[in-house]
């Protein structure tokens, strides 16, 4: 995981997705439906690297070779304070086909929301 760790704490988005399989599941905070594959992967992750600020991973679970990790993480969301964790399954080749994001408190998975929200609408415009 300190590839994944070390991408995503860069915001090297293209890094992130390559240590993805084609048909990764990811599942939002916010969001009810899953979302699949990288190239919607690598939409969301960009919103989110400019909705957090001060993102900051703070420990791992999960030895290495294990197919389940646990990323702890803290950022803003605007005056919002979040804390969360990406849980992260990864298949026989290493890479990560499973992928999911809890955040708290509601107030800042509120505000994660909403952020989101935003920056997906621009992101549509701009197509």
């Amino acid at each position: 995981m300190q590839a994944f760790r070390e991408a995503v704490e860069a915001w090297d988005i293209d890094r992130v997705l390559s240590l993805m399989t084609e048909d990764v599941e990811f599942r939002s905070p916010v969001v009810h439906r899953p979302y699949r594959g990288r190239e919607e992967l690598g939409t969301i992750l960009h919103a989110v690297s400019r909705v957090f600020e001060d993102f900051r991973y703070e420990r791992e679970i999960g030895a290495d070779g294990d197919r389940d990790h646990a990323l702890v993480f803290r950022a803003r969301v605007g005056d919002r304070e979040v804390e969360g964790c990406d849980f992260l399954h990864t298949d026989d080749a290493g890479l990560v086909d499973e992928f999911f994001v809890m955040v708290r408190p509601l107030s800042g998975a509120v505000a994660l929301a909403e952020s989101m929200r935003a920056e997906l609408e621009k992101h549509a415009t701009q197509q």
